[in-house]
């Protein structure tokens, strides 16, 4: 098992582990993304979205995540034709994520190719909501 980790508000590390089996077929899937993966990833990439990195096709525990941010702890998931059928396995993949200490977005395809700013308006207020509850409170010796 290999891990991630990033550092807490309390400076404690948290370790997020996945197979290392998972590694190489993440990287087959970057090669084989969607449409709506690509559209998003243009815009998530190179840190565009209020200076956070994304990651594209991210192993995580036993899963690989549309896209992850270390710092904000978010998966953004995109809902295609091969998620239909699979809602169980889905609600059961994201109660596992979400137990982990992640938060996840999740859009259809189709609004990421027909609405793109709508879904990136999403992303942006699930942003300024986690900085605004996450602020550390400045020294306030006197």
């Amino acid at each position: 098992m290999f891990s991630l980790s990033w550092g807490l508000q309390n400076n404690s590390d948290m370790k997020i582990y996945y197979k290392p089996r998972l590694k190489t077929f993440s990287r087959e899937l970057r090669k084989k993304g969607t449409l709506s993966e690509v559209l998003l990833w243009d815009i998530l990439k190179g840190k565009k979205i209020k200076g956070y990195q994304f990651m594209r096709q991210k192993p995580i525990g036993d899963y690989i995540v549309d896209f992850f941010c270390s710092k904000l702890k978010l998966v953004i998931e995109i809902d295609g034709i091969s998620h239909d059928g699979k809602s169980e396995g889905d609600r059961i993949r994201q109660q596992k994520l979400e137990s982990l200490g992640l938060s996840m977005l999740r859009f259809y395809e189709w609004d990421v190719k027909k609405d793109i700013r709508g879904v990136v308006q999403v992303i942006e207020s699930w942003i300024e909501e986690f900085e605004r509850n996450n602020k550390t409170p400045k020294n306030t010796t006197p």
